[in-house]
């Protein structure tokens, strides 16, 4: 099959072999496949990105010294049963999966294994198990955004706001987006997004953002009196003295850079509850001192369940979040763009 391949620190198009199907695992053609952020990570630095998922104990299965090929935000149609299989959906169905399959040696992270070839080929192996056929009507493109926006359902359910809560999203790229989607649809009634891409602050809005800030302009941080949620220790403590109400504060980080979750420590108000969603790979630093002072709660969220990611393909995809699409032969090119993203959110692969 053709794909897009990691070979060294290029991404080329190459014949390889074929992927076949084990006891309990189908074939599928490619549909669409996203660019994820840990992709680009990834691609910047396999080794140093291995050794950090082999520390965390995640799926094994990838070699540093060897060709990958990415790929785990997507659609496909299935096209081959392997042995030892229910054969419960005919081929040709499109399907969503969970990109997680068993190798001899346990599960494997789809297209972060040289046994497991992602979306960026024109075929994968997937675990029959896995398959969620996609509803008729929906697009390809639309259907391979079911992964990433499961992220975002999970952090909402990871940070579990209150009703009433004034929830801030920093970053409105693909994660800080996803975010902002599932925290409408779970009925939050005050979102507030940041984001110093202009086309990312409009699509944020229109997503549902109650409030959007462009960080250029003004702190996100600004805003929390007005918003009803006590800014400082001396004001939380008078609504608490005097029973006067006060709204919590949650705080997603989006952005996954070094350097943002220790604005948001000193920006957040006092006992907001900070949620870690953007993946950052490198070494951060933060000073505990004020955090522990405004009773701060930290949470780190990473993935979805397999009832979330279900739940998101039913709901479906806006239209908007897909900027661009490119062939394997654009692939290369696309990831160059997409380390300083601009006006793009996600940019779609059609094998």
């Amino acid at each position: 099959m053709r794909a897009a391949v990691l070979r060294g620190d290029r991404i080329v198009v190459a014949e390889v072999e074929d992927p076949a199907p084990g006891p309990g695992q189908v074939l599928v053609r490619t549909l669409a496949c996203g660019i994820c952020g840990s992709d680009l990570h990834a691609a910047q630095d396999l080794t140093g990105f291995a050794a950090q998922l082999a520390a965390t104990g995640a799926p094994g299965g990838l070699d540093p010294g060897w060709q990958v090929v990415f790929g785990h935000e997507f659609s496909a149609e299935l096209v081959g049963y392997g042995p030892d299989t229910a054969r419960t959906l005919p081929l040709g169905t499109m399907v969503c999966a969970v990109p997680m399959a068993f190798g001899p040696e346990g599960p494997e992270g789809i297209g972060y294994s040289q046994r497991f070839p992602g979306g960026f080929g024109e075929l994968m192996v997937l675990q029959e198990q896995s398959l969620l056929a996609v509803p008729e009507g929906r697009s390809a493109e639309l259907a391979a955004l079911t992964e990433p926006l499961a992220v975002g359902e999970h952090a909402v359910r990871r940070a579990d706001p209150g009703p009433d809560a004034v929830c801030l999203v920093v970053g409105c790229g693909p994660v800080g987006l996803s975010v902002i989607l599932a925290l409408k649809a779970s009925g939050q009634a005050t979102v507030v997004a940041a984001d110093f891409s202009p086309a990312r602050r409009e699509l944020a809005g229109r997503l549902g953002a109650d409030l959007v800030i462009d960080p250029a302009a003004g702190s996100p941080y600004s805003r929390w009196s007005e918003l009803g949620v006590p800014a400082t220790l001396l004001e939380r403590g008078a609504n608490d003295l005097f029973g006067l109400p006060s709204r919590d504060a949650v705080i997603f980080e989006c952005v996954g850079v070094p350097g943002v979750l220790r604005e948001i420590v000193a920006g957040a108000p006092p006992r907001a509850r900070v949620v870690v969603v953007g993946v950052c790979m490198s070494q951060d630093v933060i000073e505990p001192f004020p955090a522990i002072v405004k009773e701060l709660e930290l949470r780190f969220c990473f993935g979805y369940t397999g009832e979330e990611f279900a739940g998101t393909l039913r709901r479906g995809a806006p239209e908007g979040l897909v900027t661009a699409t490119v062939g394997l032969d654009g692939v290369g090119e696309a990831f160059e763009t997409l380390r300083d993203p601009g006006e793009h959110v996600k940019i779609m692969v059609r094998p």
